[in-house]
């Protein structure tokens, strides 16, 4: 199984057995990515599913506290009053319950695992300006490569901002241009050149070579995590 439905926990047949089944189907399919170096996009998908799971856990919490209760005695000893709930979770509730006790631990392995992969990657790449580098840095190029290749994949970059009602942040956009080939010749700074007489909304771009010392997957490990690394040295 490679996808897992975004609603599979309240999907279908509410049953723990059958749940549990599909599940540990789509965490093995992401083992099997991971074992790959494949981190995308099931490192994000893993995230968003651990998010929900604790969205469900703290509603089904507090869906307890709102059943009502009668009074059932005091607790001098420890000065708090016993309560007595009048209802209680039915059936469904208590085998969501289950299912999500079950799986958040799961995925959240499953998670770590990831991130143990993507510093791996991370600690294995070099990142540095081509030449001088401008005040303006919301837009420019990367440019990735691998030690064992002199093959460039070339990418434009877009920094963007956005913000919700409490903070802002930022986020990056890469769009490819090309594959060019390393020489004595054709240097990055050269390359960098060409792009600047190929695309002339860019006059003075700024430029990134991200290196690879590893040779992993480049469109589910290289490029999001080259994404990150490049938003954490551009001043946008």
């Amino acid at each position: 199984m490679n996808r897992l439905s975004e609603n599979w926990i309240s999907e279908g047949w509410i049953d723990f057995e059958y749940k549990k089944y599909i599940l540990l189907a789509y965490l093995k399919s992401v083992d099997e990515k991971f074992r790959e170096v494949k981190l995308y996009p099931a490192m994000s998908e893993l995230i968003k599913h651990y998010e929900k799971l604790c969205h469900i856990d703290k509603n089904r919490h507090q869906m307890k506290l709102a059943f009502p209760k009668e009074l059932k005695g005091v607790d001098f000893e420890n000065l708090k009053i016993k309560y007595a709930r009048l209802m209680q979770e039915d059936d469904v509730m208590k085998e969501l319950g289950e299912i999500v006790d079950f799986a958040r631990p799961k995925i959240k392995e499953q998670i770590e695992e990831g991130k143990s992969i993507y510093e791996f990657i991370e600690s294995h790449l070099e990142i540095e300006p081509i030449g001088l580098t401008p005040l303006y840095q919301k837009e420019g190029y990367a440019l990735l490569s691998y030690d064992s290749s002199k093959d460039i994949y070339v990418y434009r970059y877009t920094i963007t901002l956005f913000q919700n009602s409490l903070d802002k942040f930022r986020g990056i956009a890469l769009q490819f241009v090309g594959k060019v080939r390393r020489s004595l010749v054709n240097t990055y700074d050269r390359i960098k050149m060409d792009l600047v007489k190929k695309f002339g909304d860019l006059p003075n771009p700024s430029a990134w070579r991200i290196h690879s010392l590893q040779e992993v997957p480049l469109e589910e490990s290289l490029l999001p995590v080259s994404k990150r690394l490049l938003l954490k040295h551009v001043e946008a």
